[in-house]
Formats: structure tokens, C-alpha cells, sequence
């Protein structure tokens, strides 16, 4: 443990300067110990759970659109590719993007919104924090700890927003929201690895929903640069190659500026170990111009895709089923499961929002029909 790593960055994190786990263990055998973070997470529940999680489309609605699981999995794709040309710990930056979502709620932003709402007077609800929960306290697969005893430093990447309020409560993973540090440049990496994907596959989902149309999209600059150069090198193009084409060069270009303006502000601010680039700036960051053409893309996306009507319907819908699920099992905690039920007596809100952000679409969705349903008495 006092040994960098070969071919790593000096402020990037590896054994020499990681904080450890919470819980001390045998070093893990024939992989670093991001790698057994990175595994323990694809093993637990909560991964398998995001294949059945909404990203923007309901579970229901269709087969091809994206589900919180192949986004997980587009952006540790992402963000490892970056960490390797950054010189940064692939491994931590790919552990960091698989567990970013895994406490996100059923449906989506709605029921994360949906559950927030509910739990207001109990303390609220932040889906990052929730995921922190998970990997701390909420899995139940080793017989000597509660959680997966993950690295500080995957802990710390996970929680990239929280409350101040909340921040006082989480001891040193906390502490850098109060300070106003930052995380390991893995972490911050995963963070806009994240923007990268959402936001090219939710113009490849809009596009395949019909809720989106070439033309619309064609009035955006960063889509509209590549749509006419992939028309150019390809006259003829069918439709659907076309898109493929043009989101697969827009990722291309929001990668390739992310590791050129971040190598640059590495070079600016010359940070030489993990402690400068917690007191430094932000140093993972998009170029001016890229940022803008991003933040264009968003507003478009808010716009017409996640404010468009039809999906706006399907949303108020899932809100609707959280609100009932949460006032249920708040009324009437013996309808929880047994282990719930346990749970329940210490801190029964908080242990009804575990249990309802723990749920997939589909079983948020049974759950309301066994509870409220006439014809399932």
C-alpha cells in the first residue's frame, strides 16, 4: 500500500494514497481493490434491479429504449475510456459509474421527485445518498458486514451531490461538501461521463419513441454539425444508420473535448497528488464552446422530450403510484414484507422509502394493483 501504481498519474488515486473501507479485510487476491468494488457491485442486487428501472421510457413501453442498467453501463464504458488516456484509476472510475444509480427510484426523475415530495417532512430523499445507502448498509450478501463494504474512495465518487444537512451526518465521506473540496478526479470524471451518455442516448431513444424528429433536432448546433457531415461522407444514408452515425460522432467529440480541456486544466493547475486536486477547481470540465453546445442539448431534451405530453401522462401516473404506495405502508406498516416490518419500528419512513426505491418499474406497478386493485381480492 505504499507503492502508485505504474503508467498512473500521481494525483490519481491508487493503493498508495486510498483511505481503505470502513471495515479492514484481507487484500483481495489477483485484483486491486477497486476491481473487487467494481465486482461487488455488478453482483449485488440493487445492479440487477436497474435492468427494470426507467431511464425516460417506462419498462413497458418498449424493449429497445434505455434502461437504468445499460446506462450504467454506457457510462463506466465512457468514463473508463477517459480515465485511461487521463492516466487515472480505471478501475475506481469504472466502479464509481456502475454504482452511481443503483438507489435511483422506479420510473425515473417522476418518482424520485414523487418519493422526495413524500418524504419532506421525514428528511427528504436524494437518490445519491440513497445510493450510498445501498452499498453501505442496505445489501445483505456477507455474513461480516451490513452493506458491500466498498472503498472511501468509490464512496466518495457516488455521492456526487448532497445536502449540507445530510453532509453532517455521514462523518468523512461528508466532509468535503462542508469544506467545498473535491472528489478524486475519477469521481468527477464519472460525473460528466454521465451527461455524455444520458444525453446522446436520450436523443437516440427520443428519435426511436417518434417524440423526436430529425428536423427538430437538426435546429441544434452540436446535432446539426454532424448530421450534415455524416450526410456528406455517406449520401443516401438510410434513416435509422444515420442516427447511429451521427450520436456515435457527437459522443466521439464530447469525449475527445473532455480529455483535451481536462488535460489542460491539469496542466494549468499542476495538482502532484490527490490532496491538490481536491483543494483545486473542478478539473474534469467540457471546453466554453462544448459546454454550451451541451447545455443547448439539455434545454432542447427538457424541453421536448421530458416535457413532451406523452411522457408528461406516463409520469404523473408513476407519481401517483409512489404517493399511494408510500401513504400505504406509512398507514399500515404490517403490508411491508417481514423484513421491512423489522425495520420499520426504528424508522418507519425511511424504511418505506428504501422499500419502494428499492423497486423496479414492474414491481412498483404490482405492488399498487395488489394493494389498491378491487379485482385482485
Amino acid at each position: 500500500m505504499t507503492d502508485s501504481i505504474p503508467g498512473l498519474a500521481p494525483y490519481a488515486v491508487g493503493p498508495h494514497n486510498s483511505r481503505g473501507r470502513r471495515l479492514t479485510e484481507a487484500a483481495p487476491v489477483g485484483r486491486s481493490e477497486f476491481q473487487r468494488d467494481r465486482d461487488r457491485i455488478i453482483h449485488s442486487t440493487a445492479f440487477r434491479r436497474l435492468e427494470y428501472k426507467t431511464q425516460v421510457f417506462v419498462n413497458h413501453e418498449g424493449d429497445l429504449f434505455r434502461t437504468r442498467l445499460t446506462h450504467s453501463l454506457e457510462v463506466a464504458q465512457i468514463t473508463r475510456s477517459i480515465a485511461r488516456a487521463l492516466g487515472l484509476n480505471e478501475d475506481l472510475a469504472e466502479a464509481i459509474a456502475l454504482a452511481h444509480d443503483l438507489g435511483h427510484t422506479p420510473f425515473g426523475h417522476a418518482g424520485q421527485d414523487a418519493l422526495n415530495a413524500c418524504m419532506k417532512p421525514y428528511g427528504g430523499f436524494e437518490h445519491n445518498l440513497q445510493s450510498l445507502r445501498v452499498v453501505d448498509q442496505l445489501e445483505e450478501r456477507y455474513g461480516a458486514f451490513d452493506g458491500l463494504n466498498l472503498t472511501f474512495e468509490t464512496r466518495e465518487g457516488i455521492l456526487k451531490h448532497c445536502a449540507l444537512v445530510n453532509a453532517r451526518t455521514l462523518g468523512d465521506i461528508g466532509e468535503r461538501f462542508l469544506k467545498k473540496r473535491r472528489p478524486s478526479l475519477e469521481a468527477q470524471l464519472a460525473n460528466l461521463a454521465d451527461e455524455v451518455a444520458y444525453n446522446n442516448h436520450d436523443v437516440d431513444d427520443g428519435l426511436r419513441s417518434g417524440l423526436l424528429s430529425l428536423a427538430e433536432l437538426g435546429e441544434i448546433p452540436i446535432v446539426a454539425r454532424h448530421l450534415r457531415a455524416v450526410k456528406r461522407a455517406y449520401p443516401g444514408i438510410g434513416e435509422r444508420r444515420l442516427v447511429h452515425e451521427t450520436i456515435r460522432r457527437m459522443i466521439n467529440t464530447l469525449v475527445t473535448d473532455l480529455t483535451t480541456q481536462t488535460s489542460a486544466n491539469i496542466k494549468r493547475h499542476q495538482p502532484r497528488t490527490l490532496d491538490d486536486v481536491r483543494r483545486a477547481p473542478p478539473l474534469v470540465a467540457f471546453s466554453p464552446a462544448v459546454q454550451r453546445e451541451q447545455l443547448t442539448l439539455k434545454r432542447f431534451l427538457r424541453l421536448h422530450l421530458y416535457q413532451h405530453y406523452q411522457v408528461t401522462r406516463t409520469t404523473n401516473k408513476a407519481k401517483r403510484v409512489l404517493a399511494d404506495l408510500f401513504r400505504a405502508f406509512m398507514d399500515e406498516p404490517r403490508l411491508l414484507p417481514p423484513q421491512y416490518q423489522n425495520r420499520a419500528g426504528a424508522d418507519r419512513a425511511r424504511t418505506v422509502a428504501d422499500y419502494i426505491a428499492g423497486m423496479t418499474d414492474r414491481y412498483a406497478m404490482r405492488e399498487h394493483r395488489r394493494l389498491f386493485a378491487i379485482d385482485d381480492i
